[in-house]
C-alpha cells in the first residue's frame, strides 16, 4: 500500500523502509509511527522478504526523533499516555518480527531514534552520522528508549549519553557497541546491500528460531535462559532445513532451505 511518510518497497527479498519526511527531519509523528508499525508488519507477514532494512530518504539525518510539536499540544493527559504506546510497541515488532533488521544510518540519529536503531539487529553507519539523546536540553528526558540505551551501552557511559544530552560521532558510536559498522559515504549503499545479501541467503526458519530465541531470552536468569536454549537447539535440529545446511556443508554445495 502507498504511504505518506515513508517508502516502502520488496526486492530480491530484502524489504526497504525508508522514512521520508525530510521537511521535519524524519521526525517520529504519530502518523509515521502508525506507517511504520503498518509497514513492518506487512514485511513480516510477506513470507517472500527475509531481511528488512530501515532507512531515510535524507542525505543527511536517519532522524531527529521525536515529534516535539507534537509533544506540545493541548491534549488530555490520558490521550498523551494512550499515545505513547507507539514507541513500546514499534520496539517489540521488531524484536519479535522474526527477520533481521538492519538499520541503515547514514545520517545523523538523534532521541528516539536513537531507540529505533538499537531495536534493530543491526546498525551501518555513515561516517559523517552522529548519534545522541539530546531531550535533556529541552526539558524532557529520553524515558522511552532508556530501556534500549541500557541494553546495549555500559551504565555510565550510558548515563553520560542520557544526562549530558550531547552528541557522539559514528566511531565512538561504534567503539560503545551502539553501531556494527562505520562506511564512507561512497562505499554505504554497498554496504548495506552485501548485509542484505548475506542475511537474506540464510534460512529463513533458522534465522526466525534464531532471532526470537535471542529476544526471549534476553531478560531471563542464565540458568533459565540455558534451559531455554537447549530446547531451542532441539527444536531446530528437528527441521528439515538444519538437515540439509548439515549435509551441503559436508557436500561442499550450496544449501537449498525450504523453510521447513
Amino acid at each position: 500500500m502507498p504511504y505518506e511518510t515513508l517508502r516502502y518497497e520488496v526486492a530480491d527479498g530484502v524489504a526497504t523502509i525508508a522514512l521520508d519526511q525530510p521537511e521535519t527531519r524524519n521526525a517520529l509523528s504519530e502518523p509515521l509511527l502508525d506507517e511504520l508499525l503498518d509497514a513492518l508488519t506487512a514485511a513480516r507477514d510477506d513470507e517472500h522478504v527475509r531481511c528488512v532494512v530501515l532507512a531515510s530518504t535524507h542525505e543527511k539525518v536517519f532522524s531527529g526523533g521525536g515529534d516535539l510539536a507534537g509533544f506540545a499540544v493541548d491534549a488530555p493527559l490520558v490521550h498523551k499516555h494512550a499515545a505513547n504506546d507507539r514507541f513500546p510497541r514499534l520496539f517489540e515488532l521488531i524484536g519479535r518480527l522474526g527477520k533481521p533488521v538492519i538499520c541503515a544510518a547514514r545520517g545523523h540519529v538523534l532521541a528516539g531514534a536513537l531507540g529505533l536503531a538499537l531495536a534493530c539487529d543491526l546498525v551501518i553507519a555513515g561516517e559523517r552520522a552522529a548519534f545522541g539523546t539530546p531531550e535533556i536540553n529541552v526539558g524532557l528526558f529520553p524515558f522511552m528508549i532508556a530501556a534500549l540505551v541500557a541494553r546495549n551501552v555500559g551504565r555510565k557511559k550510558m548515563t553520560e549519553l542520557l544526562l549530558l544530552g550531547e552528541r557522539i560521532d559514528a566511531h565512538e558510536a561504534h567503539r560503545l557497541g551502539i553501531v556494527n559498522r562505520v562506511v564512507a559515504a561512497e562505499d554505504f549503499d554497498d554496504a548495506v546491500a552485501d548485509w542484505s545479501a548475506r542475511l537474506t541467503a540464510k534460512s529463513p526458519l533458522l534465522m526466525k528460531l534464531g532471532k526470537d530465541a535471542l529476544f526471549a531470552q534476553q531478560d531471563m536468569a542464565f540458568a533459565d535462559a540455558l534451559e531455554y536454549l537447549r530446547g531451542q537447539l532441539t527444536l531446530a535440529l528437528s527441521t528439515r532445513d538444519a538437515r540439509e545446511g548439515v549435509a551441503a556443508f559436508l557436500d561442499r554445495r550450496q544449501p537449498r532451505w525450504t523453510g521447513t
